[in-house]
């Protein structure tokens, strides 16, 4: 076990860097924390484990576990309030440095199949209730854009419940330039068919946009909305949630 002391080590560094997308893309790192999210990895560690992370009252839970037997983990310890600057989320349990996936990038030309979600989202919570939402209602891929957080930022991971860790994820250029090029994608928006009366085909790709600007100015987009009473609209994973689940209504 190695003992880290001083703020100025470099892998201590790294780590604090860790949470924002900027530090992961930079880095090639992202921390994994909770410790249900952590016991269910080890049961099948689909990414490589760079490091584990522990503080004083803390024992390793790679050294005692069968992934140990094929990966050499280094466990490095540090002072409480140090370790609390890296569990950025407050999860107070063993934290695992992992390497990403590579997200491969989206083939425009190659035939949807299924419901494929385009999620511009630049807030990591909120792109990880919407991939939570996805997993449970069947969703084949979600598209990050340029402007969407990192799918492995820590509060992206723990809003999703881990779903992050388990859909298939590709990547695209800029948000206006995707959905400006392609004519056939629906667009959840606050005007447009009703979800619920939407005769969803089993093959399109589902638009969200981003809470604000949303689709303003936009045109030839095929609009498709949940209607509200009493709000002007809904945050935008929520409606995107219950869009999700209305096309799984049609296609279970």
């Amino acid at each position: 076990m190695i003992e880290i002391s001083s703020k100025t080590n470099e892998h201590f560094r790294r780590w604090t860097d860790l949470a924002s997308s900027r530090g992961i893309k930079k880095h090639g790192e992202f921390i994994l924390m909770g410790e249900k999210l952590i016991q269910e990895f080890l049961v099948n560690p689909n990414y490589k484990i760079k490091a584990e992370i522990v503080h004083e009252d803390l024992k390793s839970v790679t050294l005692t576990h069968a992934v140990s037997k094929t990966q050499r983990i280094p466990v490095y310890k540090l002072p409480k309030a140090m370790f609390n600057e890296v569990d950025v989320v407050g999860t107070h349990f063993n934290l695992l440095v992992l390497e990403p996936k590579v997200i491969e990038p989206l083939n425009a030309a190659a035939k949807v199949e299924g419901l494929e979600v385009i999620a511009p989202l630049g807030d990591p919570s909120n792109l990880g209730a919407l991939a939570r939402s996805a997993v449970a209602f069947k969703v084949s891929k979600i598209i990050l854009t340029e402007e969407s957080s990192s799918p492995y930022h820590p509060k992206a991971i723990k809003a999703s419940a881990g779903a992050l860790l388990k859909l298939p994820l590709f990547k695209a250029g800029k948000f206006l330039e995707l959905i400006q090029t392609n004519s056939d994608l629906y667009a959840l928006d606050m005007k447009g068919e009703n979800v619920a009366k939407f005769n969803w085909p089993k093959n399109l790709r589902l638009v969200i946009g981003e809470e604000g600007p949303g689709f303003s100015g936009i045109k030839g987009l095929n609009r498709l909305s949940v209607p509200t009473d009493g709000v002007e609209s809904l945050n935008a994973t929520v409606a995107a949630s219950i869009a999700l689940f209305s096309y799984a209504q049609k296609h279970s």
